[in-house]
């Protein structure tokens, strides 16, 4: 059965859920599936490694993911605007997939997390659009046509799928943030299984 990779790395647990319910609204398209996967932190001190398998959650990610899977979701938290340096160094060790073309044509999307409304969440969505167009991928958003986008009063954008978590860092979307994380899963595997 065909699988998109669902790559996400969560710090306070926010994003982790949104990758939840991004892979939940996949699977809600007959014949497809989700393949979470997350990345290890990473660190200043370079002597520090992080554990083989993650303690909880979803196992880090493979190479060989990304070229098993008919798509890709990409999740951060917002770090000034910008995707988390985790997510980042994976992404730019990416050089042999991208030389071989191992995502072109393969249908992307991207969520993410913020402290606040105004925390960076579309710069953020934005700043992980641009690697996913130097590999090929084909970006795919969340239209208009979902009608909580035009009445969300938390997350949730055109370029992707968002939370906003609050001062005190509230991993639970609210119920607009929901639905609109699992449409941004359908349409992802919905345009994957139509060019597939």
């Amino acid at each position: 059965m065909p699988e998109i990779l669902v790559l996400y790395y969560s710090r306070g647990g926010s994003v982790a859920r949104l990758a939840r319910l991004v892979a939940r609204g996949i699977e809600e398209v007959d014949g497809m599936r989700a393949r979470l996967r997350t990345v290890p932190p990473v660190a200043a001190v370079t002597q520090l490694s992080a554990p083989p398998v993650p303690e909880e959650g979803a196992p880090y990610v493979e190479r060989h993911d990304l070229a098993d899977c008919v798509g890709l979701a990409l999740g951060s938290p917002t770090r000034f605007g910008n995707m988390a340096a985790p997510l980042k160094h994976f992404i730019d060790g990416l050089g042999a997939e991208w030389a071989s073309g191992t995502p072109v044509g393969k249908p992307a999307a991207v969520f993410t997390s913020t402290s606040t409304m105004h925390g960076g969440n579309e710069a953020t969505l934005l700043s992980m659009h641009v690697p996913l167009l130097h590999h090929g991928c084909l970006l795919v958003g969340i239209p208009y046509t979902e009608p909580a986008l035009n009445t969300t009063r938390t997350g949730g954008t055109p370029y992707g799928a968002s939370h906003v978590a609050g001062l005190k860092d509230d991993p639970q979307p609210s119920d607009e943030e929901t639905v609109l994380a699992r449409a941004l899963g359908r349409r992802l595997a919905s345009v994957a299984a139509r060019l597939g």
